[in-house]
């Protein structure tokens, strides 16, 4: 007489697996990782103030401001900062007054939206702020799917829009690093030096180009679409160029989202006029 065997029934719901790893220390560090530049971020560009500094003749700006449109007015005096980065002059007098008014509010929508639609970032808070799924193999809260054709994630297909606009923050970052190689001495003379801001401004156009230029919309942009790269030696490098950058896309996403915020905390505290030595 035949006889047939069946697998133990497992469990079902939320969190459930068969897993015997670790899997939920990846999403909880992502969830921490994030949660923390997220408040951090938000605290920073409601300060309006401490976003530059011209300590020892060096000019730092924090990439958090940067480019800056219109710089703040001064919470106490009610005078314009004057950062010497602003691109049309002080805090505009049509500002409503009710409003909160903030260089960095101006601009950060763009780096924000960026990652918040970056292929990568979204597998990474889709786990752990959404558990959809909390990690591979693990049960879900959720019924059903809809896709990303359908609202809200539909949004994230304007990624590649975001891409156009992050590229061109990197000018202005870059031109930030520039002025930064520049120190005016006693004498009101304009000579090159490297400090340790300057190395810090530099890093964070580093990271952010590691980040930014291994962009899989980039990649599909230079060359993903097409069959014969032989056809077309230039874009060929391009793309290989790229592709090298996005075998690492998670680690330049991390540590440009570490940087840029170190860097916000450098040029704050250089700012509020501590004394360091070796700045």
């Amino acid at each position: 007489m035949p006889t047939t065997t069946t697998a133990p029934a497992t469990k079902s719901g939320f969190g459930s697996t068969s897993r015997k790893d670790n899997w939920w220390v990846t999403p909880l560090l992502t969830f921490l990782g994030l949660s923390s530049f997220i408040v951090y971020s938000t605290w920073a560009a409601f300060q309006a103030a401490d976003y530059f500094s011209n300590v020892n003749g060096a000019d730092y700006l924090s990439p958090f401001y940067s480019p800056v449109l219109w710089d703040a007015n001064d919470s106490i005096s009610g005078k314009s900062l004057e950062s010497g980065h602003a691109l049309f002059g002080p805090q505009p007098s049509w500002w409503p007054g009710f409003l909160p008014f903030s260089p960095a509010f101006l601009i950060l929508w763009a780096p924000a939206g960026f990652r918040m639609t970056c292929y990568y970032y979204r597998g990474a808070y889709y786990k752990a702020f959404w558990a959809d799924p909390p990690s591979c193999a693990v049960g879900e809260p959720r019924k059903s799917y809809l896709g990303e054709n359908s609202l809200p994630l539909i949004i994230q297909n304007i990624h590649r829009y975001f891409l156009y606009v992050a590229i061109g923050f990197l000018f202005f970052l870059a031109y930030d690093a520039y002025r930064a190689m520049w120190f005016i001495n006693e004498t009101g003379e304009a000579t090159f030096g490297i400090g340790v801001g300057t190395i810090v401004l530099s890093l964070n156009v580093f990271f952010l180009s590691g980040y930014t230029l291994g962009c899989h919309s980039l990649r599909h942009l230079v060359g993903g679409f097409m069959n014969h790269f032989s056809k077309a030696p230039i874009r060929s490098k391009c793309y290989s160029c790229v592709s090298c950058l996005n075998k690492r896309h998670m680690v330049w996403a991390w540590c440009s989202l570490f940087w840029v915020g170190f860097t916000d905390v450098y040029v704050r505290f250089l700012a509020d006029k501590i004394d360091f030595r070796l700045l």
